[in-house]
C-alpha cells in the first residue's frame, strides 16, 4: 500500500519505518529541512533501541523515502497518517495547530480517495472535527473519510510495541475505511494480537484514558510510599503483595520520584481539561497530577538529612532521561531535583548514558561525566534518578572509595537497603521503611 506519515517526530517516524518493513511503500514528510536532510542519511533525531536499523534497511530497499514537498507525499499515497505533535498549552489542553496545519494541506493536494488517519494524541471530537475542516478546505470535492489509530508507543521499546502490540485500536465511521485500515495491520493481526475497532470518538478516549489509568497506579504508589516510611513498612513488598492479585496485576507498581516523558504529563492534563469543558468532576486526575508533582521534589529531604548542608558540596545525579532506554528530557525528573539541588548550592556531577546532548540544552552549571564513576569521584552523595540497568551490578566497593561520602539516596529503588547498609553506605530509598 502506499502511505504517507506527516511528521517525522518520534511518533511519525518509528510509524513510517515499520510501517515500510510491512512491505508498504511509505513517504514521510516534515517540515524541518535539516531534519529530512539528516534522516535521508539515516541520521536518528532521537535515541530508540532499533529505528536506525529499520531506517536504514529500508531505505535502502526503496520502500521509505523522506521529503519536505507535502504535495508529492499527498498526491502519490492512498493512506495519510497525521502523526504531528500535540503539546499541552498552559491550561493543559491540547495544542492541535498541528494536526490542522496538516490537515489543511491534505484538502490542498488530495487529488483522489483517501483515507486520512489520526495517530496523533487528540481530544474527543477532533476527527469529526477535523473531516468538516478538511471539506471547507477543498479546492474541489474529493471524497475521503477520516479514522483515528491512536498510538501505544513506549519510549525505548516503541518498536516492539508497533510490531508486537498489546492492541491496536482503530476508530472508524464508514465502511469503506474500515476495509483499507484494517489491511494495513493484516500483518500484525497474523500474530494473534488483537484489533478493537471501534467509533472514532471512543478511540480518541482510549488513548488518553489508558495513559491516565497508568499516571494514577504510579501516583498511587508514590502516595503511598510515604505512609510507608511513616510506619516502617516496605513498599517494594506492598507492591508485590498487590501485583500478585489477578485483578491488579504487577505492572506500573514501582514507587520513586515521578513520572515524566511526553505522554503521562501530557495526556493526564489534557483529560483534565476535557472533564473540565465537558462539566464533569476531573478530582481523581488533578490528585494524581498532583501527587506526581510533588513527588520529584520529595527525593530534596532525603538528601538533606545525609548533607544537611550542601553549600559547595558535590552531589552525583545518575540518570538524566525521564526514564531508560530514551533521551528524553521532557517533564524528566531530573531537571526538578538538579534546579532545586543548585538552589540549596550544591555542585551537581552528571551522568546518562544517552542523554547528555539533550540535557545539556536544559540544565546549566552541571558536571557531565564520561562515565559512572567519573561522575561519582569526590561526591558527598549519589542521588539515582533513573534506572538505567548498568547502573544495577556496578563495583560497589569501588563506589564508595570514589565517594568523599559514603551516601545514596535511590530514587528508583534499585539496591537493596540491607546489602548497601552492610557494605557501609549511608542508604535511603522511596518507601523502604
Amino acid at each position: 500500500m502506499k502511505i504517507a506519515v506527516v511528521g517525522c517526530g518520534y511518533v511519525g517516524l518509528v510509524t513510517g519505518a515499520c510501517l515500510a518493513n510491512l512491505g508498504n511503500d511509505v513517504i514521510c514528510v516534515d517540515i524541518n529541512d535539516e531534519k529530512i536532510s539528516n534522516l535521508r542519511k539515516g541520521i536518528i533525531p532521537f535515541f530508540e533501541p532499533g529505528i536506525r536499523d529499520l531506517v536504514e534497511m529500508n531505505l535502502a530497499q526503496k520502500r521509505l523515502m523522506f521529503t519536505t514537498d507535502s504535495e508529492l507525499a499527498i498526491k502519490n499515497s492512498d493512506v495519510i497518517f497525521i502523526a504531528v505533535g500535540t503539546p499541552s498549552d498552559k491550561d493543559g489542553k491540547a495544542d492541535l495547530s498541528a494536526v490542522f496545519g496538516a490537515a489543511e494541506h491534505i484538502a490542498r493536494y488530495m487529488d483522489s480517495y483517501k483515507v486520512v488517519i489520526v495517530k496523533s494524541t487528540v481530544p474527543v471530537g477532533t476527527g469529526h472535527n477535523l473531516r468538516e475542516f478538511i471539506r471547507q478546505k477543498q479546492k474541489k470535492p474529493v471524497e475521503f473519510d477520516v479514522a483515528s489509530n491512536p498510538e501505544f508507543l513506549r519510549e525505548g521499546e516503541a518498536v516492539n510495541d508497533f510490531m508486537i502490540p498489546d492492541r491496536v485500536v482503530v476508530g472508524i465511521d464508514n465502511g469503506k475505511a474500515k476495509e483499507v485500515v484494517l489491511s494495513i495491520y493484516k500483518p500484525i493481526e497474523r500474530t494473534g494480537k488483537p484489533i478493537l475497532v471501534t467509533d472514532v470518538k471512543s478511540s480518541e478516549l482510549i488513548k488518553y484514558a489508558s495513559n491516565a489509568m497508568l499516571a494514577a497506579r504510579i501516583s498511587f504508589m508514590n502516595e503511598l510510599s510515604h505512609l510507608c516510611e511513616a510506619v516502617g513498612a516496605d513498599v517494594k513488598v506492598i507492591a508485590k503483595g498487590i501485583g500478585l492479585d489477578s485483578r491488579i496485576g504487577p505492572r506500573f507498581l514501582q514507587a520513586g520520584i515521578g513520572y515524566g516523558g511526553s505522554c503521562f504529563p501530557k495526556d493526564v492534563r489534557a483529560l483534565i481539561h476535557m472533564l473540565k469543558e465537558s462539566g464533569c468532576s476531573s478530582r481523581l486526575l488533578e490528585s494524581v497530577d498532583a501527587v506526581n508533582e510533588t513527588q520529584k521534589l520529595s527525593i530534596i529531604p532525603k538528601i538533606r538529612k545525609l548533607v544537611p548542608d550542601m553549600k559547595g558540596k558535590k552531589v552525583t545525579v545518575w540518570g538524566l532521561s525521564f526514564k531508560p532506554k530514551t533521551d528524553d528530557m521532557r517533564d524528566a525528573p531530573s531537571v526538578v531535583i538538579i534546579n532545586e539541588l543548585q538552589k540549596l548550592g550544591a555542585v551537581v556531577s552528571a551522568f546518562d548514558p544517552v542523554s547528555e546532548r539533550n540535557a545539556r540544552c536544559i540544565l546549566g552549571n552541571v558536571h557531565y561525566a564520561d562515565t559512572p564513576f567519573g561522575a561519582l569521584e569526590g561526591s558527598h552523595c549519589l542521588v539515582i534518578v533513573t534506572e538505567w540497568d548498568l547502573f544495577r551490578e556496578l563495583d560497589k566497593n569501588r563506589m564508595k572509595l570514589l565517594m568523599a561520602e559514603p551516601n545514596i539516596v535511590d530514587g528508583r529503588n534499585i539496591y537493596e537497603p540491607g546489602e548497601m547498609l552492610s557494605l557501609g553506605f549511608n542508604y535511603v530509598g522511596v518507601g523502604r521503611g
